[in-house]
């Protein structure tokens, strides 16, 4: 069975949502894009120029991803927002620029509860708790025992203001009831290699990048962010587990439409991709990238954008982050 959001959302088949034989016929009758507001490289971009061949496979048509980078990913998301809505244009995003960035910087863009509808999620990206080797703390207990007992003296590596890294540092300290200083890096590459410096104390890395070094010794990762375990390391548990009740942060990559998009391309192009996600080459693929698939209904994903908003809202405002 399917699992999709925090709250234990099924992922429901976009498969069952109608699709009239003229949509089948008339979409697409031309080449598509699929736009990626950061730089080429990143997890989303290379999510996206998975999924566009395959896509072209499925549906005889070309998909074109796009770079539109900028202002923590608002530039290529609004262009989208304001873009046309007859399914030749679609945004690869996630939850920094979609939900955070919005929250950080009000008016940046347009609303996207509003101004976006979910096609389907497309993969987790697993966050870990990672912490320096000397801290000299060996689980997540010891780890809450040490910054209790000497706050405001540790500090969390993040890839950059604003962005999911960031606010899982500043969720856990309103959590576990801590207090870590935040140190913002140009990307997470800089940001790790402080981390095993030991010029920070911890940092929320995505898995991928993590396991190598916990592997070869460099740094130690604790916990799992996310609301169950990875199936990239089972036995890994999650924060929420290990000492933080409550504690489920995810980062993930997800298709959006303008939200006048025709409910028939919208069950087309969700199907496409429910059925390239479930192919077990690509599912193979994503494995290797070190993310996992998580195909959803539309219903699904908009209603996990809203939750995703409930959460991170209360925490930008008590942490006082803002994008200046």
């Amino acid at each position: 069975m399917e699992r999709f959001g925090r709250r234990g959302l099924l992922a429901m088949s976009g498969a069952s949502l109608a699709m009239p034989a003229i949509a089948q016929r008339g979409w697409p009758d031309r080449p598509v894009t699929l736009l990626v507001p950061y730089a080429a490289g990143g997890s989303n971009d290379v999510v996206a120029r998975l999924l566009a061949p395959k896509l072209q496979a499925i549906l005889g048509q070309s998909f074109v991803v796009e770079n539109r980078t900028g202002a923590g990913g608002s530039i290529g998301t609004a262009a989208v927002a304001r873009g046309p809505a007859d399914g030749s244009l679609f945004l690869v995003s996630s939850a920094s620029n979609h939900v955070m960035y919005p929250i950080v910087a009000p008016g940046s863009i347009p609303d996207p509860r509003e101004a976006f509808a979910g096609v389907s999620m497309l993969v987790d990206v697993p966050l870990a708790l990672t912490v320096a080797n000397k801290l000299g703390v060996k689980d997540l207990p010891g780890l809450l025992e040490l910054l209790k007992r000497e706050p405001g003296r540790h500090s969390f590596a993040s890839s950059g203001v604003g962005g999911s890294q960031h606010l899982a540092g500043e969720l856990f300290a309103m959590k576990a009831g801590v207090e870590i200083v935040h140190v913002p890096y140009r990307g997470g590459g800089p940001a790790l290699n402080d981390l095993v410096a030991g010029q920070v104390s911890m940092a929320f890395l995505n898995l991928p990048t993590a396991l190598p070094q916990d592997n070869a010794g460099t740094v130690k990762i604790l916990a799992v962010a996310g609301d169950r375990r990875s199936a990239l390391k089972p036995e890994i548990a999650t924060v929420a587990e290990s000492g933080v009740p409550g504690f489920a942060v995810r980062s993930w990559t997800a298709l959006f439409a303008p939200r006048a998009t025709p409910r028939e391309i919208m069950a087309r192009l969700n199907a496409a991709v429910k059925e390239c996600l479930t192919d077990p080459t690509t599912k193979a693929r994503l494995a290797e990238l070190g993310t996992e698939a998580e195909p959803s209904a539309p219903e699904a994903l908009n209603a996990f954008v809203r939750e995703e908003f409930d959460l991170w809202a209360p925490v930008i405002r008590a942490a006082k982050v803002t994008a200046g």
